[in-house]
């Protein structure tokens, strides 16, 4: 399983200098995305995290605060989460 590692700052930025990385290692199996370290999440970010869950395989993410308190005001814990997070 393949790792991507998510930047503090999860802006638009951060979000298109990732999205080759994430479009190699979809389409090569079960991928899983470390959020951990992630302090701000922007839009953009929402949207390549939710594409990458919808995407192929999906995606495993292992969520920040941050992320859990983003996904909670947009209502996309459904869409970004396994079920356990949150």
């Amino acid at each position: 399983m393949r790792t991507i590692q998510l930047p503090p700052r999860c802006d638009r930025a951060a979000a298109e200098a990732l999205l080759p990385e994430f479009q190699a290692a979809l389409g090569a199996g079960a991928l899983s995305i470390d959020a951990s370290e992630a302090k701000q999440i922007g839009q953009a970010m929402l949207q390549l995290l939710v594409s990458a869950r919808r995407t192929g395989d999906g995606a495993h993410i292992n969520p920040s605060p941050a992320l859990i308190e983003a996904a909670r005001l947009t209502g996309l814990e459904a869409a970004l989460f396994d079920g356990s997070v949150a």
